[in-house]
């Protein structure tokens, strides 16, 4: 009997979630079959700090959820274990942040002349921390994907899953991107950061084997967002308030996805960004927007894009941000978003099969 047998055996799914473990489930990186890559990092944050203590979030709230899918068999035993959050990205990350911080309350005040002398190389800094967090993501994807793991990030802010997307630019000749969000992301190095989490979609772009970019629940974005999405034939973006006129006009949510698959290539990348939900859901988000999705809507289309025979080749979730105290809500509903996800993606993958 293999190692994953007897852990499968030995284990009551009805039972009290283990603390400390993602989702209570008794996995290791060896013996499960998807890893989720945690990247405690917020230096380019540009209005609310937390979301580098998403992944530390996510993992104590997840325990409470139950491992039951009424549609995927068995979808616990699949495997899924989140390797340790590294703390050489955090505290990285909380060093950064502080001279980030400070350079975006410079540029907030007008860049006074006084002070522009000492700001002057603080985006070359920033660039560069950014890059070293981009190599570690990059290199811990492609060694799990080395391994035939299924891989999942979790960040932290939008930025880090430039890496994973790099990597998955070498595996796949082509795919497309799906990103659910509040903001486009397509700002070039806002801020005056190459790497900023406002910019990772005008990133991922550079990626010649990024065919396409469907963009969902968009409604705070720039006029030069705007001209960009409208200009490249790469991307597609489903506006909130689109989205929102359609439903009251009579259009179905189910016809309304159908829209967004049809945009869609045979293989697709998904990024979540948590603001793309209604702020109830994920009131400590950096950059919380009232309007989005109700949860269930988000992940009926996940199963949509499923259903329709399109191969996920990795996601991410991003910028969760814990609430104060003893908090877990923010934590808890993006734990909720991981474990579908996960599950979803094991289905793409033929790991798991719907019921």
């Amino acid at each position: 009997m293999s190692a994953k047998s007897q852990i499968i055996d030995s284990f009551d799914p009805n039972g009290v979630g283990e603390g400390g473990t993602l989702f209570g489930l008794p996995f290791d990186e060896n013996t499960a079959e998807l890893i989720v890559v945690p990247v405690p990092w917020e230096v380019t944050v540009s209005y609310n700090p937390g979301t580098a203590d998403g992944p530390e979030a996510v993992l104590a709230a997840s325990p409470q959820l139950d491992l039951y899918q009424d549609d995927i068999n068995d979808a616990w035993k699949m495997g899924i274990h989140m390797i340790p959050i590294p703390d050489h990205i955090k505290v990285s990350s909380n060093n950064f942040r502080i001279l980030s911080s400070n350079y975006i309350k410079f540029l907030e005040e007008g860049s006074p002349e006084q002070d522009q002398e000492r700001f002057s190389a603080v985006p070359d800094l920033i660039n560069t921390a950014c890059e070293e967090m981009n190599a570690w993501v990059y290199d811990t994807v492609k060694k799990y994907k080395s391994q035939g793991k299924l891989v999942a990030l979790l960040g932290g802010d939008h930025s880090t899953p430039l890496g994973m997307i790099k990597a998955l630019s070498e595996e796949h000749d082509s795919f497309g991107i799906l990103q659910i969000d509040a903001h486009a992301d397509l700002r070039v190095a806002y801020e005056n950061f190459e790497y900023s989490h406002a910019s990772i979609s005008y990133n991922a772009l550079k990626y010649s084997q990024v065919s396409k970019l469907v963009q969902v629940g968009i409604r705070d974005y720039c006029e030069a967002e705007a001209e960009l999405a409208q200009s490249n034939k790469k991307i597609s973006t489903f506006y909130d308030k689109s989205i929102k006129e359609a439903l009251y006009e009579g259009k179905n949510w189910r016809s309304i996805c159908d829209d967004i698959i049809r945009e869609l290539p045979d293989k697709v990348y998904i990024t979540i960004d948590i603001d793309g939900l209604d702020p109830k859901l994920c009131p400590n988000t950096g950059t919380p927007v009232a309007g989005g999705f109700e949860l269930e809507e988000v992940l009926y289309l996940m199963k949509q894009v499923v259903r329709a025979g399109k191969e996920i080749v990795g996601f991410d979730l991003v910028e969760v941000a814990p609430g104060p105290g003893e908090d877990e809500w923010d934590g808890n509903v993006g734990a909720r978003v991981l474990y579908r996800m996960c599950n979803l993606y094991g289905v793409s993958q033929k790991r798991l099969s719907f019921k």
